[in-house]
């Protein structure tokens, strides 16, 4: 749903054509929304079927038409719905990566660390990129500033981690098989 909602809002903020929108998402959200853009054009022509969003046909030039995107009243509706549903839930975050921690006694602890040094210096990159992200209005920079958060704790836990680990291999202990 959350999907939906984003292509709802930035039908409000404006009229656009698919191209439009996606280039608006990739180059002003891509930070902390993941849409394809084969998934925008389907929810595009899905909320058109739906009746929450109306198209009109643009000739610009020599270009192909295109179909240029508005929400409609029943689209309204729902994009209220929906951003009262978001802004009221939550949703518990899982962590792919921490399935391998689970197992990673299975490794030499020297293999674990270089593996889990690997994802660190990928989570700094990300961060980086997050934090030259340029100034949003304010709503769209707490989603930001959300994500940049939730980063440097992890990176925070992930040093603990990396840590612990090290002492593990440094004193020769065995815990639940690492060694």
């Amino acid at each position: 749903m959350s999907k939906k909602l984003l292509i709802l809002g930035l039908l409000r903020s404006q009229d656009m054509h698919g191209y439009q929108l996606h280039e608006m998402i990739e180059n002003e959200l891509s930070i902390c929304v993941d849409i394809t853009k084969p998934t925008s054009y389907y929810l595009l022509k899905k909320m058109e079927e739906d009746g929450w969003i109306t198209a009109t046909e643009e000739q610009a030039g020599n270009r192909p038409p295109r179909s240029i995107y508005h929400i409609s009243d029943k689209g309204e509706q729902i994009f209220y719905e929906l951003l009262r549903e978001n802004l009221s839930s939550y949703s518990p975050n899982t962590f792919q990566g921490d399935i391998g921690l689970a197992f990673s006694d299975n490794l030499p602890p020297a293999e674990t660390l270089a593996l889990l040094t690997e994802r660190r210096e990928i989570m700094q990159q990300r961060l980086a990129l997050i934090k030259q992200t340029p100034q949003h209005p304010t709503t769209y920079q707490w989603m930001i500033e959300h994500q940049s958060r939730h980063l440097e704790t992890e990176l925070e836990w992930l040093d603990e981690v990396i840590q612990q680990i090290s002492k593990i291999k440094k004193e020769g202990k065995q815990i639940n098989g690492f060694k």
